[in-house]
């Protein structure tokens, strides 16, 4: 029997909020950031296991004032990130690895969620489940509402896109296990001649031949990265 384990991702520093505070404790509603994608977790029956990973300067504060006082059981490690999202993923790929060692065949699934996204919900995690057995990878995403254009190198319009093609991608990102932690083997592996990836999904497309199967998200799914968005996100708690 495998088990369904969620990665949250709050190593970031936050540096376009321009708060002087990690972007995962500014307070939306009255409760940190970070707390509703633990809190969507927690209540999940889905999900049985999270490894939360954060800043190693703030490892001691996410024990203290939100493991702890919010009582968010299922986290039973946390860890340090990278300087990027993608070393921080492979830090904890490390550390499944490592714990897995004594069950390699076990059939789990990882869920890799941005902490900074505070309105995942159980839809999602289900489709998204359903999407990783069938397939072994898959995204939640969204059809893009905007035309996209890509831009040459000097700053001018080369190519558009077909809308009905062009999808914007969200977390969680979900993967078979032994797939996703081989994959950053990999990926690490390639360092540094690889450069940083900015998604989950871009180290499977690399490393495997493993097709992502883009699963519906929600356009309420966003993730906080400016003060902008913050207005939105205690808009969309207002309305629920």
């Amino acid at each position: 029997m495998g088990k369904n384990i969620a990665v949250i991702l709050a190593a970031g520093t936050g540096s376009r909020m321009k708060a002087g505070v990690a972007k995962q404790f500014l307070e939306l509603a009255g409760k940190p950031l970070i707390y509703y994608a633990l809190k969507a977790v927690e209540d999940s029956k889905i999900i049985e296991e999270c490894i939360l990973v954060t800043g190693e300067d703030d490892m001691q504060k996410m024990q203290q004032e939100i493991v702890g006082k919010y009582g968010f059981h299922k986290v039973t490690a946390i860890i340090p990130g990278g300087s990027e999202r993608c070393f921080s993923v492979a830090n904890a790929m490390r550390w499944i690895a490592a714990i897995k060692q004594g069950a390699p065949e076990a059939k789990d699934v990882v869920f890799i969620h941005d902490g900074a996204r505070p309105f995942l919900t159980e839809e999602i995690l289900e489709r998204t489940l359903q999407a990783a057995k069938e397939y072994g990878a898959c995204v939640a995403a969204m059809p893009s509402k905007d035309t996209v254009k890509l831009m040459d190198e000097d700053g001018f319009a080369k190519e558009t896109p077909d809308r009905k093609i062009v999808w914007t991608v969200q977390t969680p990102q979900v993967f078979d296990r032994k797939l996703i932690v081989e994959a950053y083997q990999s990926f690490e592996r390639d360092l540094p001649e690889r450069g940083i990836v900015t998604d989950d999904a871009s180290v499977v497309e690399l490393y495997t031949d493993v097709k992502v199967k883009l699963v519906e998200g929600a356009y309420s799914n966003i993730k906080v990265t400016t003060p902008e968005d913050m207005m939105i996100a205690e808009a969309f708690l207002m309305k629920k």
